[in-house]
């Protein structure tokens, strides 16, 4: 039977984190049929097929009812913040002479540029801001350059100056890339990957072409479980917007699957609240992670985003992560606690109080304040258990000023607590916001996970007076045209959010347009 069979009633969404793997079962009216929670392994396959194992075979006989399976996961940014598994990239930039005063990777930490970077080059070539070329591509330069890195370079990332106004010099640059080095060797290209600002642009793309390797790790780990079970499924990656990729396309834009898990936690706390407007706590076991539900969608960040100290500008969700989790270590003194930053992460069930360990943690407090029922009661001297609710006074000040400034003013918006460790966000906060615990809040992100759509963008420079209308149209095809390459059902997808910034350093009035398109998987 076909993945695409309209027999198949069930879909599962998976969410790997740094301390839980979480997957959930959701059937065709969006009623959660089975869920389990495994702790996270140190290599991805292990962890997935525990989790997959433990709902299908909650599900028995309808394991074959399965269609669809929607992956989020960390791997692609605990790759970077640890330099581990990243491809050696060439890096071209498309600008000189324009363009060559700040080298490319000039701005990264040393040592993951040591360890990403295959060389570079500066060469002729760019646009202007209409589009129009600054100068000749210098395809002997491009050709000497690809020759002097072949025997390092895993992959090749191209940038050239205000390429999303133009990007057929980048397009030519990746053809010259398979004629030397081959039609297996894969190609970054920046106007697909980030937004103007050519430094942050560039950033992007070269990390987007070291993640290739990662992301072909995860894709085949979840390959091989599928094998295992002999499931014929579709599956789908989450992406940083809250929505999903086909896999081949996480394979070609991994970079776009960094921000998945808070996209994540914030799409199912939305599903699993009935709200659409929202302020999301997430709480693990080592950090809280807030976000913002704005008509159903994560609120974008406005400020550019730093990965592994490395600065980007492709879009993410905006995100306040703060140090208060399950796991928190509680020190100090009753006047003067500490909370956190260190966790004892999943070693919780070993080594805190209530599971019969000597290390006091925030769930501890928790656990003695009455606000879940874990473990077994601990007989605490009487300092320690005046400790733990002075650190949970603290905890809860933390959390309500993370929640004020995730604000931004509002005290209309309800507050939804999500996560293993949402039993620490405490029932009232600060300004009266109501706070909602919804049914199976502990698995929201692989909620998320399962019930998301299918997206796809475009961004382009107009003039601001008769070709806009022109440009906006165009613009909404082309973000249509890459939620359908994406997955999206082409009968299904539609435009949802247009935006328009005016520019007003150019000779002509000119703005730049952001169009977003999303809707439903191909096959429902």
């Amino acid at each position: 039977m076909p993945a695409s069979d309209l027999g198949r009633e069930l879909k599962i969404g998976i969410d790997v984190g740094g301390t839980n793997t979480d997957a959930v079962v959701l059937d065709r009216s969006e009623t959660i049929v089975a869920r389990a929670k495994r702790p996270t392994t140190s290599d991805v396959r292990t962890g997935i097929g525990q989790a997959l194992s433990a709902v299908l075979g909650a599900l028995g006989e309808r394991e074959r009812e399965v269609g669809r399976i929607m992956l989020g996961t960390t791997h692609a940014t605990n790759a970077l913040l640890q330099r581990r598994g990243l491809g050696r990239v060439a890096v071209i930039r498309l600008g000189a002479p324009a363009g060559t005063a700040v080298a490319p990777l000039t701005t990264w930490p040393a040592d993951l540029a040591e360890t990403v970077s295959a060389g570079s080059v500066m060469v002729g070539g760019g646009h202007f801001v209409d589009g129009w070329p600054i100068a000749p591509l210098d395809r002997d330069a491009i050709r000497r350059f690809l020759a002097s890195v072949a025997d390092r370079a895993d992959a090749v990332a191209v940038t050239g100056i205000f390429s999303p106004a133009a990007g057929d010099q980048e397009q030519e640059v990746a053809a010259l890339v398979h004629d030397e080095l081959g039609a297996g060797v894969a190609v970054s290209m920046s106007h697909e990957i980030g937004s103007l600002g050519l430094l942050e642009r560039e950033n992007a793309t070269v990390l987007n072409a070291a993640l290739y390797r990662v992301a072909g790790e995860v894709t085949q780990a979840l390959d091989a479980v599928l094998a295992e079970r002999g499931l014929d499924v579709a599956a789908f990656f989450a992406q940083n917007d809250g929505t999903l990729m086909a896999l081949d396309y996480a394979s070609r834009y991994p970079v776009l699957t960094i921000g998945s898990g808070p996209a994540n936690s914030i799409r199912g706390a939305a599903f699993l609240s009935g709200v659409d407007d929202a302020i999301v706590i997430d709480v693990g076991g080592t950090s809280t992670d807030l976000g913002v539900l704005v008509r159903g969608f994560p609120r974008e960040s406005s400020f550019a985003t730093v990965i592994g100290g490395v600065r980007t500008n492709f879009r993410m969700p905006d995100i306040l992560s703060v140090a208060v989790g399950g796991g928190t270590i509680v020190g100090g003194t009753p006047d003067d606690p500490a909370v956190g930053p260190v966790s004892v992460g999943f070693r919780i069930t070993s080594e805190s109080l209530a599971f019969g360990g000597d290390t006091p943690t925030l769930t501890d407090a928790a656990v003695l304040a009455d606000r879940v029922a874990l473990g077994t009661p601990h007989k605490s001297p009487a300092q320690v258990r005046t400790l733990l609710r002075s650190a949970l006074d603290a905890a809860d000040g933390i959390i309500a000023d993370a929640v004020d400034q995730m604000s931004l003013g509002r005290k209309d918006r309800p507050v939804v607590a999500v996560g293993g460790g949402a039993f620490l966000v405490p029932d009232r906060l600060a300004g009266g916001a109501k706070v909602l615990r919804p049914d199976h809040a502990d698995v929201a992100n692989a909620v998320g996970a399962a019930i998301a759509l299918v997206s796809g963008r475009w961004e382009t420079l107009a003039p601001a007076g008769d070709g806009r209308r022109k440009a906006i149209e165009d613009a909404g095809e082309k973000a249509v045209r890459r939620a359908v390459q994406a997955g999206a059902d082409p009968d299904a997808v539609q435009v949802i959010e247009i935006t328009e910034t005016p520019l007003s350093y150019l000779h002509e009035p000119a703005v730049r347009i952001n169009v977003k398109a999303a809707g439903p998987l191909g096959w429902l």
